[in-house]
Parts: C-alpha cells; sequence; structure tokens
C-alpha cells in the first residue's frame, strides 16, 4: 500500500493532504456562502457556477506556463495561492467580494492541476504514469472521505466559528502539500516554440475530439452524486439509507481496485479499449437502475446494489482510459497544456451533469436511464477510431522510450 520512496510517495503524501482539505471544503463551501456569508440559494449557485468556468477555460493556457514556467514550481505556486485564497475568504461579506476572492483561486486551482499532470509526466517514467495516476486516484477517494468526516462535524455545529475553522483548516493542507512538493526534484522546463501556434493542444483536432466524448462520458459521475439520489429516494421503495451504502461501494472500490482497473491501459490501444468497455458497463447500470423504478424492495436493493457495481466497474476504466490516452498523445513539450485541456472536458462534463441527468433519469424514469447508458455506449465506442484518427496525425511518437508505430504504442510515454 505504501508506495516506493520517491516521487509516487511525495506525491501521494502531497495528495493525501490537499485532498483531505478538498472534502473539508467540498462538504462545507455551500453551507458556509448560505449560513455564514448570507448569500442567498441563487446566489451561492451562481457563484460557484462562475469559478467553476474561470477554472475551465483557464486549464489549457496555465498548462502552457506550467510547461514553459517549469511544472512543480507552478504546482507549489498554485497551492500556495489557494491557501492565502482560503485565508481571505474569512473577509467575504457578499456576492461580489466571494468572486474577488474566488476567481483567483479558480484560476490558481487550474495552474495547479494542469502543472500536476506535467509533473507525473516529468518524474514518473513513461510506464509507470497511468499507475501513478490510479494510485493518486485511490489516495483521494481516501483523502476526501476522511475530509467530508471531519467536516461533519463543523456542519451538526453551525456556527460562523465552526465553519470559519473549516475554511482555515482547508488553508493549512494547501500550505502542507507545497510544502511536501518542494521536495520533489525540479521538473525542467519546455523550451519555447519558435514557430508555430503555442496552445498546440486547443489545435489539436482529434485530441480535442477525444476530450469532448472523454467530457461527455464525464457526465456518469453525476448519476451518482445527483441522480442516484433522488431516484432512491422519490422513484424507487428502496430505505434512504441504502444510498449511503452506494456511496460507500463506489467509493471503497475506487480505492481498491483503482490500480487494478489501469493495468493496460498504458498503450493507447489499451487505453481505446478500456473507455469502450466502459461506456458497455456504464449502460449496464443505467439499465439495472431503470428497472429498479417498478419492483418490490428485495428486487430493488438487488438491482440498486449490482447497478452501483456496474457503474463503478465504467467509472474505474473510464478514468484510467482519459490517463492513457491524454498522456500518450501529448507531445513531450506540451504536456501541461493537454493535461489542462484534458481537465477541461472533465469539468465540462461534471458542469453538465445535474442537469442532465437529473432531467433523464429522474425527470423521465426508465426510458430517461436507457437512453443515457446508450449515449455512454455509443461515446465509448467511438473513442478507438478518434484515437487511431489522433495516432495518424502525430508528426511523431509522442513518447521519449521507443514505440511501435501502431495503436499498440506505450501511451504513457513521452491530474478532482
Amino acid at each position: 500500500m505504501l508506495p516506493e520512496p520517491g516521487p509516487l510517495r511525495l506525491l501521494a503524501g502531497a495528495t493525501l493532504i490537499n485532498t483531505f482539505g478538498n472534502g473539508v471544503s467540498m462538504t462545507s463551501v455551500a453551507l458556509f456562502l448560505t449560513r455564514s456569508v448570507g448569500l442567498s440559494v441563487r446566489e451561492t449557485g451562481l457563484a460557484l457556477t462562475v469559478t467553476a468556468l474561470v477554472c475551465l477555460v483557464s486549464s489549457a493556457p496555465m498548462g502552457y506556463v506550467a510547461d514553459h514556467r517549469g511544472p512543480r514550481g507552478i504546482l507549489v505556486a498554485g497551492l500556495l495561492v489557494l491557501c492565502a485564497g482560503s485565508v481571505a475568504l474569512v473577509t467575504v461579506h457578499g456576492f461580489w467580494s466571494y468572486l474577488l476572492v474566488g476567481v483567483p483561486m479558480a484560476i490558481a486551482d487550474a495552474a495547479q492541476r494542469a502543472a500536476k499532470g506535467a509533473v507525473i509526466a516529468g518524474a514518473v517514467p513513461g510506464d509507470r504514469r497511468v499507475h501513478t495516476r490510479a494510485y493518486l486516484r485511490s489516495v483521494t477517494n481516501v483523502g476526501i472521505a476522511a475530509g467530508a468526516a471531519v467536516a461533519g462535524v463543523g456542519l451538526a455545529v453551525d456556527t460562523r466559528q465552526a465553519y470559519l475553522t473549516l475554511i482555515l483548516l482547508d488553508a493549512v493542507t494547501y500550505a502542507a502539500a507545497a510544502l511536501v512538493l518542494r521536495r520533489l526534484a525540479p521538473v525542467p522546463a519546455a523550451p519555447s516554440r519558435t514557430t508555430g501556434p503555442r496552445l498546440v493542444a486547443l489545435r489539436d483536432r482529434p485530441f480535442l475530439a477525444f476530450v469532448v466524448l472523454d467530457g461527455l462520458m464525464a457526465t456518469h459521475f453525476g448519476l451518482f452524486e445527483v441522480a442516484l439520489p433522488l431516484w432512491i429516494a422519490h422513484r424507487t421503495d428502496a430505505p434512504r439509507w441504502l444510498i449511503a451504502v452506494l456511496f460507500l461501494v463506489n467509493t471503497t472500490a475506487v480505492v481498491l481496485f483503482q490500480v487494478r482497473a489501469a493495468r493496460g491501459t498504458e498503450s493507447l490501444s489499451g487505453a481505446a479499449r478500456s473507455s469502450r468497455r466502459a461506456g458497455l458497463a456504464l449502460f449496464a447500470g443505467c439499465a439495472l437502475f431503470a428497472l429498479s423504478g417498478g419492483t418490490s424492495m428485495p428486487v430493488t436493493v438487488a438491482l440498486l446494489v449490482l447497478g452501483a457495481l456496474a457503474h463503478v466497474t465504467g467509472e474505474l476504466w473510464h478514468s484510467a482510459a482519459g490517463w492513457g490516452i491524454s498522456f500518450g498523445l501529448a507531445p513531450s513539450d506540451a504536456h501541461g497544456q493537454y493535461q489542462g485541456a484534458y481537465a477541461m472536458g472533465m469539468q465540462l462534463g461534471q458542469m453538465l451533469a445535474p442537469f442532465v441527468v437529473t432531467s433523464l433519469a429522474v425527470g423521465w424514469g426508465a426510458p430517461g436511464w436507457l437512453l443515457l447508458g446508450a449515449v455512454f455506449a455509443v461515446l465509448g465506442t467511438l473513442v478507438p477510431p478518434v484515437v487511431a484518427w489522433a495516432r495518424r496525425t502525430r508528426p511523431q511518437p509522442a513518447a521519449t522510450v521507443p514505440a511501435k508505430p501502431s495503436l499498440d504504442s506505450p501511451a504513457g510515454t513521452g491530474s478532482h
């Protein structure tokens, strides 16, 4: 369970600290803004949407900065800006003052996410990059779960002092993670391009096609976060405590099996196949959820548990596929901006998810679940031909180790 000494151990330690803070803030920020700052629910939703959009559009440009200023330095700087922003949140007293703090924090968050991907690309051997991403995702789930549990104490107290304590605890974790990451050896900055466009990721049409497909598939995260709890509570006869059980099943499966699910996705062909399998698994999960709306309670519970297992299997394969493809298609001097562009798709999908999944699955019922599942299956099936198209357009392998000129080339050669 403990990674070998070196970059992975440092990245894992920093990730555990940082995501613990993420779990604290994710659980408490909306209530902090409504219960402590005094924003309305509408203002809170709008403020969080604005900062999410800023993070999205900043991802690729900040990745470019990470490539050409050195990704480790940008990663550490981004975390320190987030630390300062979290401290500044205690002074927020309204909608506009929140945006004054939240927008720079969103840009810093985009920078550190893209820089983390570039750090992995530069500090970890090519055939271990997807494994590293998978291990860090397992660590992320542990950290978020622990942070959410701690935040629950503050939410139960429900006072301004309790919310401020949670916000400042999040600030401390950013600073602590930055201190750990300073121990990483610097990753050399990429040389500036003398000809052609600088934001090459945003001009790489095959890669952007993959980003769109992958981002749309990422709406499946909204099934567990939004649609399934509402479905269980309002459209089935299952006990409501089952919602917590299914969340536990999902979290535990990611912690235990993400690394195993990533095996074979170091190659572009393996990653593309994993995306296709993910779409089919998500279709199976949606079909089982659809059936649970018209059965007696024991059958309903069984269908929901089986659906949750199918869904998390698709989730594991989808995540692993995205890492393999995003690393494998990136030129060696542009990992930061390619990781930033890849993150844009994920962020877009997660922004669309609440509306899409509630409208179809909860609003339409069983036909909506089946339509969602069919869409996931189609999206996953389209990824292999898009990856093949992208491989044909590469002027040279995006790898730093020898690779066969086929879809079987190592994808990992050459960071929600």
